[in-house]
């Protein structure tokens, strides 16, 4: 028996050995083009994405997508030479998103595309700017070094022209005095059809998904149909403000954070009344609505209850977890770890719209590590960067204070409490009795029941605080969708008569 437990030990450790020395080291070589060394940064994070998609341009899978199997590896260089190409070794300190890593890539077909994020006004590697190769295809079936030129520049954003759309670019003295520099916020307009100026109007502002920017503009100029729609007598005389998303820590979420500054106020007070001293000749407070889905969900949701008295009704699909007792599958006041539940397993982050799981916690997490710059996910740019830098008090490195460790996902209760400030359902409960009039007749809140990433938990939670509410007794409309995902039913169509109707009621 002793000698069959030892031959198991030995063809396990035999397979395991196998198992680890099946790939082949990964060298690349990175030069920059002559044509734009006039735009070179010595200093910066250099990205290198292998994917097996061919359809794919590698650079731009910055998000955990489990369909595009894109692995990322990054390293920070402050001296990289203008005048040669450098070599950077698989045994190097990068930080991945693989198990393996480029000193054991398993065998295949790859296509590769280096990424030089040199930009520092912005918060992600899609910055204009930033550097990047032409993708390659490359095949690993020995150890191999692989030459690669940044020979392009990401290119600036710009709003499509067109007779009703407008730019707004304004400077923010508030965040500028914050951060003791320039800060620049911006939005983009969509005139109603037939806009007059100097009549007064009803205003819509659409907060975007994750780090949506203004230039989302364009996609609807671009949509035939809609326009045709906007640009007819059935659709709304309203004006439609989409704001930008961007702040230093990936999305602003447009509130006031210890991290990234008064970014509330700045919409309140700088934002709001430029747009509509220019373009509204109103400031009536009875015409003024937010929306938005998914972290504009959130956002739209929050302007709402934090500032009651400047909008007068909400749309908020599919928001962000609202009560934190369910941070998507995970109650920070309560749960040990963000990585692991209760019983060891791997926490799922997202699933499909029947329920499989697609992709756990730690893998995300793990994604934002490699785009943060801080080789952890609290400056990456990302949803949970973006979440840390608003609810977590300032660290005394500059960054947040993280709620949970960057590799081992273990929870600090400390800062897990101090994120109530923006727990929606314990705010409300806390200021219902002067918040709750002030909210009537002003909340609707939509969430499929199959959110591919598990937001209608914390939906549930608001909603059990809704129908119990008194003095006065919420009239807030939720609905969930049976087998509906992640934003599937938001449409800017639907939102704009929404408020057409209620525009109609209020007459």
């Amino acid at each position: 028996m002793k000698y069959l437990v030892y031959c198991l030990f030995f063809l396990l450790s035999f397979a395991s050995l196998q198992s680890q020395s099946t790939g082949h080291s990964l060298s690349v070589e990175v030069s920059v083009d002559e044509g734009i060394l006039n735009s070179f940064s010595r200093s910066g994070r250099l990205f290198i994405f292998l994917t097996k998609n061919p359809d794919l341009e590698p650079r731009n899978q910055t998000w955990p997508n489990p369909y595009s199997k894109t692995h990322i590896f990054a390293i920070n260089k402050n001296d990289f030479p203008q005048d040669r190409a450098l070599l950077f070794g698989p045994d190097q300190n990068w930080t991945k998103t693989t198990e393996w890593g480029l000193s054991n890539v398993p065998e295949g077909i790859y296509y590769m595309q280096a990424l030089w994020d040199q930009d520092t006004k912005e918060s992600r590697t899609g910055a204009p700017g930033n550097l990047y190769s032409s993708k390659k295809k490359i095949e690993i079936n020995s150890s191999k070094k692989v030459a690669v030129l940044l020979n392009q520049q990401i290119e600036k954003r710009s709003l499509q022209e067109h007779p009703l759309a407008k730019l707004i670019d304004l400077k923010s003295d508030t965040l500028s005095s914050w951060w003791n520099k320039e800060m620049r916020v911006k939005a983009s307009i969509l005139l109603p059809y037939g806009y007059q100026e100097g009549k007064s109007y009803p205003i819509r502002y659409n907060v975007a998904g994750y780090g949506g920017r203004y230039t989302r503009l364009n996609r609807l100029l671009a949509n035939k149909k809609f326009m045709e729609w906007w640009e007819s007598d059935q659709a709304p005389k309203v004006i439609n403000v989409f704001l930008d998303g961007e702040g230093p820590f990936g999305d602003s979420y447009q509130m006031d954070s210890d991290n990234s500054g008064p970014y509330g106020y700045s919409l309140i007070h700088e934002v709001i009344p430029k747009i509509e001293s220019e373009y509204r000749g109103s400031n009536d407070m009875r015409t003024r609505f937010v929306d938005g889905c998914s972290t504009g969900g959130w956002v739209s949701l929050g302007l709402q209850l934090y500032y009651p008295d400047i909008f007068n009704g909400v749309y908020a699909y599919s928001p962000d977890a609202i009560d934190f007792k369910y941070y998507q599958l995970i109650n920070i006041y309560k749960e040990k770890n963000a990585f692991y539940n209760e019983y060891g397993y791997l926490r799922p982050i997202m699933r499909d719209q029947y329920g499989e799981p697609m992709l756990s916690m730690k893998e995300f997490i793990a994604y934002e590590n490699v785009f943060g710059a801080s080789d952890t996910y609290l400056d990456s740019g990302g949803q949970f960067s973006a979440h840390t830098a608003l609810y977590s008090p300032k660290g005394k490195d500059g960054l947040p204070q993280p709620m949970f460790d960057h590799l081992t996902g273990e929870i600090d209760s400390l800062v897990a409490k101090s994120w109530e400030k923006y727990d929606f359902k314990k705010y409300a409960e806390k200021n219902w009795k002067t918040l709750g009039p002030k909210l009537q007749g002003k909340i609707y809140i939509w969430m499929g029941d199959m959110d591919h990433f598990y937001l209608n938990t914390g939906t549930r939670g608001f909603e059990n605080f809704i129908k119990n509410t008194k003095d006065p007794k919420s009239d807030a409309i939720i609905e969930f969708s049976p087998m509906e995902g992640h934003c599937s039913l938001f449409s800017h169509k639907e939102i704009l008569l929404k408020i057409k109707e209620r525009l109609k009621k209020s007459e």
